[in-house]
Parts: structure tokens; sequence; C-alpha cells
């Protein structure tokens, strides 16, 4: 089902970390912890990592400002992906994306439903592209950090992976910016 081309270089991409949550502190935060480990074991860097309370604002902020900053390739969000009323991280997303990656969230939802059942339509994990960046958000839950890094994210950011992946397609994510100077 994957298959890498060891002919080809791999390429580590820079990733920023975010964990949206209102009880989270940074020695409490297993899900941001099992992200960077797995990042990092594939060879990937973290460049950024934060903890943020589910507020629209403050994680627009954070996205603006990776979006921003040539050394971030992708941002990968934890938490505020579910149904209640503080679960605003596809809100705070949507301020920010010029595209939707529709098969993300749909893959995630695939994939989990393998292991939590229906329980996983609760969930409203999304991906997309905004000015060159890469976004996308996970739940809370380690078990999904797990699965949309092993599952989708490690095979997608792999530039050796075939017949495709999104780092081969990280120098045209501007194009529409060029055509219009």
């Amino acid at each position: 089902m994957h298959r890498i081309d060891e002919n080809r270089p791999f390429l580590p991409v820079k990733i920023a970390i975010l964990t949206v949550s209102d009880s989270r502190t940074a020695a409490e935060d297993r899900s941001g912890d099992t992200l960077q480990r797995l990042i990092q074991e594939d060879g990937h860097e973290v460049v950024r990592r934060e903890i943020c309370r589910d507020e629209v604002e403050t994680i627009v902020g954070f996205l603006k400002s990776c979006i921003q900053d040539p050394g971030v390739d992708v941002v990968i969000t934890t938490g505020g992906t579910g149904v209640t009323g503080r679960d605003i991280t596809p809100e705070a997303f949507d301020r920010v994306l010029e595209k939707r990656i529709e098969g993300f969230g749909e893959l995630f939802r695939m994939l989990s439903y393998q292991k939590i059942g229906t329980s996983t339509m609760q969930s409203r994990a999304l991906g997309g592209v905004a000015r060159g960046t890469y976004l996308f958000a996970l739940p809370g839950s380690t078990g999904a950090c797990k699965d949309g890094w092993q599952d989708i994210l490690r095979w997608q950011l792999d530039y050796r992976h075939r017949p495709c992946n999104l780092v081969e397609l990280m120098p045209r994510l501007q194009e529409h910016v060029t055509a219009a100077e």
C-alpha cells in the first residue's frame, strides 16, 4: 500500500505543532509529545511547538504566524476538532485556509472507523493549504495523533512515497500568486 522509492532522496519537512486545549500544560501534553516524537523519529524537524486555549483568535494568530514563516512547511494541530461548544479549531482554520484537502479528513475518519467505530463521526479532522503551507487539524487524543501521523501524514510528507506525495507539490502551492503578479 505504501511504496517508498529508495532512488529518491529523503527531504526533511519543517513542522510546527499546536496543541489546542483549555486544560493541558506542557507537562501534560501527551498528544503534542506523541506527535513530536513520531515526527522526529521519521526524520523531520519540529521547528515550533506551542499550547493555546480553545480561542479562535489565538489559533488564527498561531496559524498566520506559521504561514508567514518561510521556515515552516507544515502545521499540525491537535485538539479542538470535536463538536462541543469549545471545539473551534476547524472554525479557526476556515479563517486562513485557501484550499481544503477534503481527502485528509475523509481518510482520517475512514481509518479511525476501523478502530473506534461510529464514534469517529464526532471528529472534524481536516487538512488544507494556506500561502504554500500545509495545515492539518487532528483530534486531541494520543491515539488520533498516532493514527493521523502513522497512517497518513508520514507517507504524504515523505518525498520518496509513490505514486505521489504532498512534498513534491510544495514548489507549486503558490502558482496562483506568481501567475497574478
